[in-house]
């Protein structure tokens, strides 16, 4: 929450000691998942919430399609590039509450 919240946010995306954005940096050459996580000696804590935040979602109903994209690359293989691609020509909605 807060300053702090976002402050790990853009260390997340930015550090080069980031475990989740070393993950994604594999995944973006090519590398599995199962690659990427057998070769690390460390929790790449953003798989394992991907996950827990999407089967949520789904429990409750919501629709959270970032969620559900990185879900997609991580656990069912789809290229980072279709999913970029799908997120980008949704159909505009009011998504205001």
């Amino acid at each position: 929450m807060g300053l702090s919240g976002m402050g790990d946010l853009v260390l997340t995306s930015t550090g080069e000691l980031s475990r989740n954005r070393n993950v994604g940096l594999k995944l973006a050459k090519g590398l599995s998942l199962n690659e990427i996580l057998d070769s690390m000696n460390m929790v790449a804590e953003g798989v394992f919430t991907a996950k827990a935040a999407y089967n949520l979602a789904r429990k409750m109903k919501v629709e959270m399609p970032i969620t559900d994209e990185v879900y997609k690359i991580l656990y069912q293989n789809k290229s980072p590039k279709d999913s970029v691609m799908d997120l980008m020509s949704r159909d505009l909605k009011d998504e205001r509450i």
